[in-house]
C-alpha cells in the first residue's frame, strides 16, 4: 500500500479529510480522522500484525518464553530487543523525520502520531525477535531450519507491512528499521556467548546495569515537544536492566534452578499435550498477576515519593511527564517488574508446585 494515496479500502466520511499536521506534535495527538473500512480481511490482518510489534505482545511473549519454554532464550531475546529498541528510539529523535502526511494516508494509530517516523521501531523489534529466536534455536532444538526461516520471515514481514497499512510509516522507514536491525545482529553476534554469561559477573555488575541505563534514559535526546518516546525507552531499558539483575540474583544466590547451558545442545521439541498447555497457561496467569501487582504497587509508591520530593500536586498528569519524575518512576517500576519476572515469579511457581 503506497503512503502517497488514500487506500481504496478507506474512505473519509467527510469526503475530504482535514489535514493532519505533517510534523509530530501536540496538535497531532488531538486529531481524530474518520474512515470507513471496505476490506475487513486486510484491516484485521494488519491490525493484528501491528499488535505483534507492540508492547502487549512483548509483555506476554517474553515472560511466557521465560516461564514455559527456555530462560536461556528469553534472556538473549530481551537483551537484543532492548539494544535494538534503544537505538531505534534514539535515532527517531535525532533524525526527526516526520511520519507520512495525512491526507493522503489514513493513520489508524493515534498514540504514536506524536513520534517521529524514521526508523520504524516496530519493524526493528519484529526483525530482531524473529531472527534472534531463529539463530538461537537452530543449534539448540531439532526442527526443520527452512520452517523456522519461513516463520521468521512471515512474522517480520507482516509487522512491517502493517506499518504501511496503518499509515504510520513510509517504505523507507520500514526498510531503514530492518537494515539497522540486520546490521546490529551481525555486529553483536560474536558477543552473544559473552552476554549469556553475564549472570556470573562480579558483584559490581548490578550497579553498572542500573547506572548506565538510567544515565541513558535521563540524558535522552531533548524533543521540541512532549512525546511518549522517552517514556517508552525508559520502560524498555528498565525492564532489560531488571531482567539482567534478576538472572544475576538467581545465579549468585541460587534461588531458582539454573537454565540450560548456553552451549549448542540439540534437544527435541516436546509435543504439546493438554496437560502441558494447561500448565503453561496457569504459570503464565500466576506470573502476570504477580507482575501487575508489583507494577501497580511500585508505581504508586515511587510517584508518591517523587511528588513529595518535588512538591508536586498528586495526580497531576502533566507533572508525570517532567523529566525528573517520569524517568525515575518508570525506571524504578519496570526494573522491579523485570526482577519480579525472572526471580520471584519462578520462585512462586515452585512454591505452588508448578514445575
Amino acid at each position: 500500500m503506497s503512503h502517497h494515496a488514500l487506500p481504496k479500502h478507506f474512505i473519509s466520511k467527510s469526503g475530504s479529510p482535514q489535514s493532519l499536521p505533517s510534523k509530530p506534535g501536540p496538535s497531532a495527538q488531538a486529531y481524530v480522522q474518520k474512515y470507513v473500512v471496505k476490506n475487513y480481511f486486510y484491516y484485521y490482518l494488519f491490525q493484528i500484525s501491528a499488535a505483534l510489534g507492540q508492547e502487549v505482545f512483548y509483555i506476554t511473549f517474553l515472560p511466557f518464553t521465560h516461564w514455559n519454554i527456555d530462560p536461556y532464550l528469553s534472556r538473549r531475546l530481551i537483551i537484543i530487543w532492548v539494544l535494538v529498541m534503544y537505538i531505534g528510539q534514539v535515532a527517531k529523535d535525532i533524525l526527526k523525520w516526520p511520519r507520512p502526511s495525512s491526507p493522503p494516508v489514513v493513520k489508524l494509530e493515534k498514540r504514536l502520531i506524536a513520534e517521529y517516523g524514521m526508523p520504524s521501531t516496530h519493524a526493528m523489534a519484529a526483525t530482531a525477535i524473529a531472527f534472534t529466536l531463529l539463530i538461537s534455536t537452530m543449534d539448540r532444538y531439532q526442527y526443520p531450519f527452512v520452517l523456522g526461516l519461513v516463520m521468521a520471515v512471515v512474522f517480520s514481514t507482516l509487522v512491517c507491512l502493517s506499518r504501511l497499512y496503518t499509515g504510520m510509516h513510509t517504505v523507507l522507514d520500514v526498510l531503514g528499521g530492518v537494515l539497522i536491525t540486520a546490521l546490529l545482529i551481525v555486529l553483536t553476534y560474536p558477543a552473544w556467548t559473552f552476554i549469556d554469561r553475564l549472570d556470573s559477573a562480579s558483584p559490581l555488575f548490578p550497579v553498572c546495569v542500573i547506572v548506565v541505563p538510567f544515565f541513558l534514559c535521563y540524558n535522552y535526546p531533548v524533543s521540541d515537544y512532549y512525546s511518549p518516546t522517552r517514556a517508552d525507552t525508559t520502560t524498555i531499558l528498565a525492564a532489560g536492566a531488571g531482567v539482567t539483575i534478576g538472572f544475576w540474583i538467581n545465579h549468585s544466590f541460587q534461588l531458582v534452578s539454573q537454565p540450560a547451558e548456553p552451549l549448542p545442545v540439540i534437544q527435541n521439541i516436546p509435543p504439546l499435550t493438554t496437560d502441558m498447555f494447561i500448565l503453561g497457561l496457569t504459570k503464565f496467569a500466576v506470573g502476570i498477576v504477580l507482575i501487575l501487582l508489583v507494577r501497580q504497587l511500585v508505581q504508586n509508591l515511587s510517584l508518591q515519593v517523587l511528588y513529595s520530593w518535588f512538591k508536586v500536586v498528586t495526580r497531576n498528569k502533566e507533572a508525570r511527564r517532567r523529566l525528573e519524575i517520569e524517568v525515575p518512576y518508570k525506571f524504578v517500576t519496570y526494573t522491579s517488574v523485570g526482577i519480579c519476572a525472572t526471580t520471584f515469579v519462578p520462585m512462586l511457581h515452585r512454591f505452588l508446585g508448578l514445575p
